[in-house]
């Protein structure tokens, strides 16, 4: 006969014994007034693994005494909705009674797969709640999306998962209470934190510490060692196409910017932690080095580009200390985002002017023709002045004295912003000289 894991037998009866999620069950919360006033709306419960998901959807069912059906998008299909539509229909036309349809990892559908829901849901037949890990204004259709109330369950705090695995040693009928378990508190804190969260990882844990704790009397001693080995490695939750992947290098990019090297230490060592490509970080931070610091210091973009030339050369994990190195020199250079907003700003006004001709006496001009036409006519070599300073336009007529570039007083652009500011004092004392 198969055992059902303890995480299963583990789930909560009541909404009393629900551990965590006070955002949405705590006092006036969200989810505390819907129950009061019996309504369900259709919601999308988007969290981690083992964040209480499923549990919490079938909670919700029984306080509202609503039939319960769960759907699983890895295994169902759309035969199976249509099997489930006339049941719920059946249902409320005979007994007055509403469904409640979970929809396991709803990411998974495809569009089509979940415009098949629309119907139903807009006609209040069935009250979908969907549970999905990924961020569902990537993987969920807007019509659906528009439907639906989206909650944002939280991973569980270290001190929830210790209430659940102190219930579940305690615990006689579903738990381990008959086994004699005795734990060190330290034991408990090991698996609780190894979990990163996840309850049902924590209670996965605990039953195979469990059983391969030594004996002890006429029960088993639960220690860290056997926590340790219970629970092996757990890699922290990252998804390297999916939200938490942009939420990390964002991390990352605003803790450089910030000149920050202790953040940026710490977010880049999660994301090698959690297996990222480690050339896309340093293809990220070559960004960084021209759009965050620019001329500020112009060390920066050769210094990003040498840091990924060495990773690229050792490869890991010896390599990954030339990242770690590259990250620390650009939290600590000076900051300037001049390049990046005279870029943008060229940028728009191509956009607005279109190809605006280049003015005929900077272009060049090889054959006779073309110096026929004007073809450089009228331009000055620079290198003919002895400071090397000539006063000529440089951008088409319509956007003649237009300035992209503004250096800031910052790192080496301070000296950029000086020398900018002497040459154009040159060039108009020139000019008021020939008047």
């Amino acid at each position: 006969m198969p055992v059902v894991p303890l995480a299963e037998r583990m789930r909560p009866d009541t909404l009393e014994d629900f551990v965590g999620q006070d955002r949405l069950l705590g006092p006036g919360r969200i989810l505390t007034r819907l129950i009061e006033e019996q309504y369900l709306p259709s919601m999308l419960f988007w969290g981690p693994p083992g964040t209480g998901k499923t549990t919490l959807a079938r909670l919700l069912a029984r306080i509202t005494s609503a039939n319960f059906v769960f759907f699983s998008a890895v295994l169902s299909g759309v035969k199976d909705v249509r099997r489930i539509v006339d049941e719920s229909r059946a249902l409320r036309d005979g007994q007055g009674v509403a469904t409640i349809l979970f929809v396991d990892e709803i990411h998974r559908f495809n569009k089509s797969q979940q415009d098949g829901f629309l119907p139903h849901v807009e006609s209040g037949l069935l009250t979908l709640i969907g549970a999905t890990t990924e961020n569902p204004s990537f993987h969920v259709i807007a019509p659906l999306l528009s439907r639906c109330r989206v909650l944002v369950l939280e991973p569980l705090a270290v001190d929830d998962l210790l209430i659940l695995a102190r219930r579940a040693l305690a615990d006689r009928r579903n738990g381990l209470g008959e086994a004699g378990i005795s734990a060190d508190d330290e034991a408990l804190r090991y698996l609780a934190r190894a979990a990163d969260g996840d309850a049902r990882a924590m209670l996965n844990g605990l039953e195979v510490a469990a059983s391969i704790a030594a004996r002890d009397g006429d029960g088993r001693r639960l220690t860290v060692e056997v926590a340790e080995e219970a629970m092996q490695r757990r890699g922290p939750r990252y998804d390297k196409s999916g939200e938490e992947h942009y939420n990390l290098i964002s991390a990352l990019h605003k803790s450089l910017r910030d000149s920050d090297p202790d953040g940026a230490l710490y977010w880049l060592c999660r994301m090698l932690k959690a297996g990222e490509d480690p050339l896309y970080i340093a293809r990220r931070m070559i960004r960084f080095a021209s759009e965050d610091i620019g001329v500020a210091d112009n060390q920066a973009l050769d210094v990003a580009i040498l840091g990924r030339d060495a990773y690229h050369t050792l490869g890991s994990p010896e390599g990954e200390l030339a990242l770690a190195q590259v990250a620390v020199y650009l939290a600590t250079a000076p900051k300037s985002n001049a390049v990046y907003a005279a870029y943008k700003a060229v940028m728009a006004d191509i956009d607005k002017t279109g190809t605006l001709p280049v003015p005929k006496h900077i272009r060049n001009a090889p054959t006779k023709l073309m110096k026929e036409l004007g073809y450089g006519k009228g331009y000055r070599y620079a290198h003919d002045d002895p400071q090397a300073l000539v006063a000529q336009d440089h951008l088409p007529g319509r956007l003649a004295g237009r300035r992209y570039y503004h250096p800031t007083n910052r790192g080496y652009e301070a000296v950029v912003k000086d020398r900018l500011e002497k040459w154009r004092r040159i060039l108009e004392q020139r000019e008021r000289e020939k008047r």
